[in-house]
This record gives structure tokens, sequence and C-alpha cells, in this order.
């Protein structure tokens, strides 16, 4: 296993590049709906503490699992490639259905595209590499 100890980033947010869109998006989305979030957390103060694990984790899981589902070929490598078993890629496409209201075959995350020829033959190169 390799050891990335010596070669450290600047910070945990390597450049940062990431967090510095995601902050900037974030604050277009709340001002846009700011009209709704501002009474809905003025009521409800907790919600926001209370539900954000959950939220965060399960959100994390089915991004996670949309992108796998397209990277390994659906469902069947899902089960071939991941050894995932039919009960749990069902039951994520059940989950990932109620979250975003299709399913992940066909459904399009905004602004996000997968480059599947692109990320195999990255992959065959870093496999060859190391």
């Amino acid at each position: 296993m390799a050891d990335f100890r010596a070669e450290r980033m600047s910070s945990p947010e390597g450049e940062g590049r990431a967090r510095g869109a995601l902050e900037k998006s974030w604050d277009a989305y709340f001002a846009a709906n700011k009209s709704i979030n501002k009474p809905l957390l003025a009521a409800f103060p907790e919600l926001k503490t209370v539900l954000r694990g959950w939220v965060n984790s399960t959100m994390f899981d089915l991004f996670g699992f949309w992108m796998a589902w397209h990277l390994v070929g659906g469902f069947e490598g899902l089960q071939k490639n991941l050894g995932m078993s039919r009960s749990s890629i069902y039951r994520r496409v059940s989950q990932f259905r109620a979250a975003f209201g299709e399913h992940p075959d066909v459904f399009e995350f905004p602004g996000v595209t997968i480059d599947l020829e692109g990320f195999l033959r990255g992959m065959a190169e870093k496999k060859d590499n190391s």
C-alpha cells in the first residue's frame, strides 16, 4: 500500500477547488431559496443539525452508487465487477428512486458527466504504471 504522508498537500482540502465550487454554488442556491429556507429553519432551528448527518451520508452513498452503476455497466456489472448481491442492488435502486424520482440508469445529475472511455483508459494506464 502506498504511503502518501511524505507527499502532503498544504491543507486537507488539497488546492480547495471542490470546497470553493461548493460554497459558491451553495450560496447561490440558498439565496435563490431564501424565502423558503429562512422561515423553515427559523421555525425548526434544530432541523438542519438533526438531519445533516443522515442526509449527507445517504446522498454521498447514492451519488457513489449512481457513479458505480454507470462505470461498471449497470445491474449486471455491479454484480460481476463489484460483487454486490441482487438484494443490495435492488435496495439501492429503490433508495435512489425515492430520493431522485428516477432509476439510476436514466437519471442525470445536472452538471455531472461520466466519460466512461476516458475512465477506462485512465485506469488501464494507472494499472500499467504500477
